[in-house]
């Protein structure tokens, strides 16, 4: 936990027991930074501040969208920032914030264990190290949160310029035709969106939260000014992922339908490969029913020159009769016969 004195001068750290005299003050402007709500930071939330206990417990636990509550000598806001995560996933970064008379109160965390300490600190980080270069000299509570949540807002635009490279990239794999894996190529334009549509989240309901606050009465007219301000920067930035988005949403339209166009054109190519077949398959046929009714067409006189070619006792052959004009007759006939047959069912 750090306690800090801002003032022209710059920045002067204190330590923790001399808090609550410093909150007695009202020449200096007192910022506590708390990297992460312990127990003892707890302890001086309740005890020195006197906050409600629901605000130390929503500073303790987690919460999942933003907030804002008015109480009589200070106000309590929630907001949230981006972090990347592997494989698009979006970590919300946490910062609380008390505003009172003469003090800042910001509160950090808590965060997954998978995203790094120090990017939970990055807007105070930054803020402080304005102050210590004399860039930024906050005279009262509001310039001093103003700073901090214009430095969280800065971070939500640059997580928009990290997926708009992104989704630029996608965009010039598809219109190259160099998308690799469709399914993985798929994941990663979902996920580019999903990214997208998170930060867009955290504008609008941080627009939301400060809209709220421009109708506090206990808002001075100088710190109405600068809520009207940051909602405003909310806004933009919920406006430029939304752009970003529909972008997006126009790259994954155009990939959807050149893998339908495809799909078609290779649906449409086995058709063709199955219908040639099928021919193919037909005239095949038809050659088979030919060759098998000739076949039978010979098969009958060569039936009937097995049969009389046997050895018999009386051979029939020596007969004029029943001899070989019979036998050629049967031959004859036979053949006829199965000719006609074939003929009239289309084999032949």
């Amino acid at each position: 936990m750090d306690v800090r004195l801002v003032g022209n001068e710059g920045v002067e750290e204190r330590p923790v027991e001399e808090l609550a005299a410093l909150l007695d003050r009202e020449d200096v402007l007192v910022w506590v930074d708390i990297p992460g709500c312990d127990q003892e930071a707890a302890h001086v939330l309740s005890e020195v501040f006197g906050f409600h206990p629901m605000a130390v417990r929503d500073c303790v636990g987690r919460n999942r969208v933003p907030k804002v509550h008015a109480y009589p000598d200070h106000a309590f806001v929630v907001l949230h920032a981006p972090a990347r995560g592997e494989r698009g996933h979006v970590h919300y970064i946490e910062l609380d914030q008390f505003i009172g008379r003469n003090y800042v109160v910001t509160v950090h965390g808590p965060i997954n264990p998978a995203v790094d300490p120090g990017i939970a600190l990055r807007e105070t980080r930054a803020v402080l190290t304005r102050i210590v270069a004399g860039r930024l000299r906050p005279a009262t509570p509001s310039e001093l949160s103003y700073a901090i949540v214009s430095a969280l807002i800065r971070n939500q635009e640059e997580y928009v310029e990290t997926v708009t490279s992104d989704v630029w990239r996608l965009e010039q794999r598809v219109t190259g035709g160099q998308v690799g894996d469709p399914e993985e190529f798929l994941n990663e334009l979902f996920r580019a969106r999903h990214g997208l549509l998170a930060v867009r989240t955290m504008g609008a309901l941080g627009g939301a939260i400060y809209g709220r606050m421009t109708n506090l009465t206990r808002v001075s007219p100088e710190g109405r000014r600068l809520v009207v301000d940051v909602a405003d920067q909310f806004d933009r930035i919920r406006t430029l992922a939304d752009g970003e988005r529909e972008y997006l949403q126009g790259v994954i339209e155009f990939y959807q339908t050149t893998l339908t166009i495809k799909a078609a054109l290779v649906g449409q190519a086995q058709n063709a490969e199955v219908k040639r077949l099928t021919e193919a398959s037909y005239t095949q046929n038809e050659e088979i029913k030919k060759i098998s009714a000739w076949a039978a067409i010979f098969f009958a006189p060569t039936l009937v020159g097995t049969v009389y070619g046997m050895n018999f006792v009386h051979m029939p052959e020596l007969h004029w009769i029943a001899g070989y004009p019979l036998a050629l007759v049967l031959m004859v006939l036979g053949s006829a016969v199965l000719y006609v047959m074939f003929r009239r069912r289309g084999w032949l």
